[in-house]
């Protein structure tokens, strides 16, 4: 589970850091400003937001059976 928190801190700080480095940019982006103003950009939010949520819903699941199995083994060995 520590490598879950981990991982979450980690993508936090990225996520951190990807927000400060657009607000330096001073160009203007023209293809997200036509995204926006169409409203396809919050449809292309909401499948990243899905697809992220669905890869972290997976990974804890893998850490609870992985968990569960080195349990099993500590077991057997006592």
């Amino acid at each position: 589970m520590i490598k879950v928190k981990g991982f979450l801190l980690l993508l936090a700080v990225l996520c951190v850091n990807t927000l400060f480095a657009q607000t330096e940019a001073t160009g203007n982006i023209e293809m997200a400003d036509g995204m926006r103003s169409s409203g396809k950009i919050y449809v292309v939010v909401a499948v990243l937001v899905i697809i992220l949520a669905g890869l972290l819903l997976y990974m804890i699941s893998i850490d609870r059976k992985v968990s569960k199995i080195e349990k099993e083994i500590e077991q057997e060995k006592k």
